[in-house]
Parts: C-alpha cells; sequence; structure tokens
C-alpha cells in the first residue's frame, strides 16, 4: 500500500510539474485507475452492518414527518437513514433486503390493552358478538359439550346487553337450572360487569346480605340476588378461578403473540399485572420465546405497591415496570363509571368511585415520591375531574412524570387545561365507536359534547396515545385509526361521522399510535419513531397509511413485522 501510494505520488508530481500528462499504454491506465479507486476504497472503507432495507417509502415518524428510502440496522437499532445510493456508498450490510416499493412504518404500540387477558380468554367461552341472552346461554353449552373433561369452573367473557333487542342485564335463573352444581362467570366485554350462578355465588360467599363498596350486587324487588355483579364485588368470584399452570400459560401467550404480530404490533402496553405474570412475562424474553415488548402496569394491590415501591421500577429492552394501573371508577357501558350528575336512562344513579378520593390521593402522594408512573382508568366526569386534581395537587412543582389518565371517557367541561407535560391522556377510539349507539342515552346532550372528545384533548395536552384495549374490542390497530379519524364504524355508519369536530387527522392518529405512544410509556428515546439509535422495530404493510380511502383502512394487511431488525412475522402469499 505505501509502495503504491509513492508510485501515484510520484505520477502526479511528475504530471505538475510538467503541465502534462505522460502518455502510458491502456493497459496500464486502467490498472492504475483500479489501483486508485482500491487505495480510496481503502482509505475510507465501508462500515459494516447487519442490514439494509431499501426501495421503500419509508415513513419515519420524525418531528418533520419525514420519508426515505433506506435504513442501515446494526444490533438490533437503526444505524443510518436515508437514500439507497447514500447508504450503500457507506455501508457493508450482511443481508440486503429490497422492499420493492413497499410502505414502511414504525412498529406499532397499543398504548393501552390486556394481553395477558387476551392469552387467557383464549381458553374460555368467547361471547362476543352475542346479539341475545339466549345465544349467550347457546354458546356456553357448546363451550361445555366439546370439552374433554367436564369443567371446574365455567368461565367465559364477552357479551354484552347494549348489543341485545332487550337491553337489560340478565338473571342467572337458566344457568341455575342448567349447572346447578357447577359455577358460571361470564363476564361482560368491558370487564366491569359479571353475570355468575348461585354455584358460584355460594362458593365466593356472597349473600344477599354482602355489602362491598365501589359496585354493586343486584337484587331484584324482594332482595334475591339476580347473579349481576359490577366491579369491586366481582373479585370475590375471581378469586376462586381455578389457576393454569406454566405450560399452559405459555401456550396461550405464544398464540396471543402470533395473533398481535400479524396485525403489526410490536409493543404492547398490558394494563394491570401481578407479580407472576410480569415474571413469567419477563422469563419468556429472557427464553426467547417472547418477542413482543411490554409496558407492563402493575395492578394496584396493596401488596404489589408495597414490593414493587420497596424493590424500585425494572427496565429491559423488552419489558417495562415502572407504572400502576389504579381504577377510578367503573364502566359507561354497565352504568359504573362514576358521573356528576344521574345518568341521563336512570334517574338517582350515579355510577361509583371504586376507591374513596382519599385512598386514591394517598396513593398519589406515595407514588409522586418515587419514579413510577400513576395511570388511572378514568371514564365518567366525575372520575375525571377527581383524578386531574388530584395528579395537579401532588405534582405541583414536579417536571415530566408523565402521570397518565387512561380512557378520560366522559371529560367534564372545565378539565381540559389540566393536561400538559405531567399528566398524558391515553384514549381508545373504537370506545367512540362502539358506544355511539347508546352513549347519548347515557349522557344526554350537555355530557356528550364532551365525550370522546380527543381533538379537544389534544389541542390541551399536545400529544394523545392510542390504543384498543383488547379484548375489550378488537385486536385490529387499524380499527383504532380508522375510528379515530373516521369516527364510523365498518358499515359506514353514520354518514359523515360521530362527532366529526372530535376527529384525530391521519398524521394525529399515526403518532397516537406510535411516538406519542412511547411517549406515554416514558421510551419515546427508544422506540415509536424510525430514526438513528431507536430500535429497529417496523411494519411493512400493503397501502400509503396516509392516503388510502378511508374506508379500506380496517382491512388494511400486515405484510412484516420486525422487531430488533429480526422479522418476526410474515403474512402469507395471497393467491394471484
Amino acid at each position: 500500500m505505501t509502495k503504491f501510494l509513492s508510485i501515484a505520488d510520484g505520477l502526479t508530481t511528475s504530471m505538475l510539474s510538467n503541465n502534462q500528462y505522460p502518455t502510458l499504454p491502456c493497459t496500464t491506465m486502467r490498472i492504475l485507475t483500479i489501483l486508485i479507486v482500491l487505495a480510496l476504497t481503502a482509505c475510507n472503507p465501508l462500515t459494516k452492518a447487519d442490514l439494509l432495507v431499501y426501495n421503500g417509502h419509508i415513513q419515519t415518524v420524525d418531528e418533520r414527518m419525514n420519508e426515505v428510502e433506506a435504513l442501515v440496522i446494526h444490533d438490533g437499532k437503526i444505524l443510518d437513514a436515508g437514500t439507497k445510493r447514500d447508504m450503500q456508498s457507506k455501508y457493508l450490510p450482511m443481508v440486503k433486503k429490497d422492499l420493492k416499493g413497499a410502505h414502511v412504518y414504525p412498529g406499532l404500540i397499543d398504548a393501552h390493552c390486556h394481553f395477558i387477558g387476551l392469552a387467557e380468554n383464549h381458553a374460555q367461552v368467547n361471547l362476543i358478538g352475542t346479539n341475545s341472552y339466549e345465544d349467550v346461554v347457546q354458546r356456553v353449552e357448546k363451550f361445555v359439550q366439546a370439552a374433554e373433561t367436564k369443567p371446574e369452573f365455567i368461565i367465559g367473557r364477552g357479551w354484552d346487553q347494549n348489543d341485545w333487542e332487550l337491553q337489560e342485564f340478565p338473571t342467572n335463573t337458566i344457568f341455575n337450572e342448567l349447572f346447578p352444581n357447577t359455577p358460571v362467570a361470564l363476564t361482560r366485554v368491558d370487564g366491569h360487569a359479571m353475570i355468575v350462578n348461585q354455584a358460584a355465588l355460594t362458593r365466593a360467599g356472597i349473600t344477599p346480605e354482602t355489602e362491598i363498596a365501589g359496585g354493586e350486587i343486584q337484587r331484584d324487588e324482594d332482595g334475591t340476588l339476580t347473579g349481576i355483579l359490577i366491579d369491586n364485588p366481582m373479585m370475590l368470584v375471581e378469586a376462586q378461578f381455578p389457576t393454569l399452570d406454566e405450560p399452559r400459560k405459555r401456550e396461550l401467550l405464544g398464540w396471543a403473540q402470533e395473533y398481535c404480530l400479524a396485525y403489526g404490533l410490536t409493543t404492547l402496553s398490558d394494563a394491570g399485572l401481578n407479580r407472576e405474570q410480569i415474571e413469567l412475562l419477563d422469563a419468556m424474553h429472557e427464553d426467547g420465546s417472547l418477542s413482543l415488548r411490554v409496558y407492563a402496569m402493575i395492578s394496584n394491590k396493596p401488596e404489589l405497591v408495597d414490593h414493587y415501591l420497596n424493590a424500585g421500577t425494572y427496565k429491559t429492552d423488552r419489558l417495562n415496570v415502572t407504572s400502576f394501573k389504579v381504577y377510578a371508577d367503573g364502566a359507561l357501558g354497565s352504568r359504573g363509571a362514576a358521573m356528576r350528575e344521574d345518568y341521563s336512562d336512570q334517574d338517582n344513579h350515579r355510577g361509583a368511585m371504586l376507591s374513596t378520593p382519599a385512598q386514591l390521593r394517598e396513593l398519589a402522594t406515595r407514588l409522586a415520591q418515587s419514579e413510577f408512573q400513576m395511570n388511572t382508568h378514568a371514564i365518567g366526569d366525575s372520575a375525571n375531574v377527581e383524578m386531574l386534581r388530584i395528579y395537579q395537587d401532588v405534582l405541583q412543582g414536579m417536571q415530566d412524570k408523565r402521570w397518565r389518565i387512561e380512557h378520560a371517557q366522559v371529560m367534564p367541561s372545565d378539565g381540559y387545561a389540566a393536561y400538559g407535560d405531567n399528566i398524558v391522556p391515553s384514549v381508545q377510539p373504537t370506545h367512540a365507536t362502539s358506544d355511539m349507539y347508546w352513549a347519548m342515552d347515557r349522557l344526554g346532550e350537555e355530557r356528550i359534547e364532551h365525550a370522546y372528545a380527543y381533538q379537544t384533548i389534544l389541542k390541551n395536552a399536545g400529544k394523545i396515545a392510542l390504543g384498543t384495549d383488547f379484548p375489550v374490542e378488537q385486536v385490529n390497530p387499524w380499527l383504532t385509526f380508522y375510528a379515530a379519524v373516521g369516527r364510523q364504524d365498518t358499515s359506514g355508519y353514520p354518514a359523515g361521522g360521530f362527532q366529526m369536530d372530535q376527529a384525530l387527522t391521519r398524521e394525529q392518529a399515526l403518532r397516537g399510535m406510535t411516538i406519542w405512544a412511547a411517549y406515554a410509556n416514558k421510551e419515546d428515546h427508544e422506540k415509536g419513531s424510525l430514526e438513528v439509535g431507536k430500535f429497529a422495530d417496523f411494519i411493512v404493510i400493503n397501502e400509503d397509511l396516509m392516503s388510502v380511502p378511508l374506508n379500506k383502512i380496517p382491512d388494511l394487511q400486515v405484510l412484516e413485522t420486525w422487531i430488533d431488525g429480526v422479522q418476526v412475522y410474515e403474512a402469507e402469499p395471497t393467491a394471484e
């Protein structure tokens, strides 16, 4: 190399001193040209990398929403981004992938869901989409008949009386007759109401004299239990559920992971887990059986609060245990959401707070002195105003705590201004399109103006995290995007959209499912956009999300899902 440079230097000196180029044979000139190129390459060697993806429409979701043609990935992170030509001139990748003009976006983040709940539901009676109580009964009977062994406890979830012709809570009479000795517990789709038979009530120790704050044990006119439990009393029954062994739990989580990856989800914010569940996720991450990243909200139970406040936060590249999930109230569909005034369709009923304001304030005060976030389920306007007031009081003088209000479904008209750096909204747009058929009846004309008010919340908060709340709603994140932007159901109802002044733009919806969701998790420094230094989590889809016709969004297909620059999902090829 030294010799070659000396010769080259000599030729250059000669040419300059004589003001002319030497006359050399063509073969010699070609050899010299090659040697010079090799010399320059040796002086500027290409940087090694693991992967180059190129020839795509790659939406970075950075501050300017820049689009690039290629990404260079190394050690699971984005090393560089730009044009194919620039990336190939600077890097030597082990693998090259031609995107062939496909559209690429950051891996989707579900800001509020129940991943372990989805997995466990797969082993239970699926009551999603039942159109009557008779339909519920038939599904339970078929489930029992198909079981290899007689169930010790019949568990199911997914019914919604608001979808039935008779929109009233049922009673347990039929299940008392069908299963007099086998407990039956069927949870409403939102997880805030349950129909149980007498065998389940007996096992849980619930009698007509039982009273529990923060919910309701419904009775008929003569005081007989109807089998309907709302919110806190449900826990007495759930405590009697048989537990699954670890191999079965792993099997179900594996199924749930594949289901989520097929929709382009790369990070899930699981709202409400116990210590055993968190440690199982960590173990599965460690042994490589779980690729999905999980932001795990710890359930607000005294023993868990004490343990984790003592142990401190826990964070790996795949698991984030830095927050608590707290319940302020119940759900609107079961009339458990805490309202300032009576429900419009039920006199003398305002729902209920599941914990007292004093208890919530005490917990908030403890958490404010730690590194943990407080993420509070608040549906009704009374619950929202109470939590916003508590947050503001205990966080006064602090910065960037990013405590979250989960759902923010019915906002107090005077509450929006509380949002900012310390308080982040986390909402689920499909709740609006699921509830819109009956929400007016529940809330009335004045309150509905401040329900599902995502654009108004965003204008005050600056950011809004979007999720599904699956399995309350479907896993499909494109339904989240569609509901946020179009405010319609998949049949196009209502024409023109539901309260369109509260719709988000496409860019806002995309940010809400990526970088803003990462921000709500305090993870925006490592994910949520395709920028240098961040995890190489991305998806390849079959359309341009920013221009595809609105009615096609629910059916968008994820072609590939990548986590840490490793492909973890590929769609089945479609027949031509």
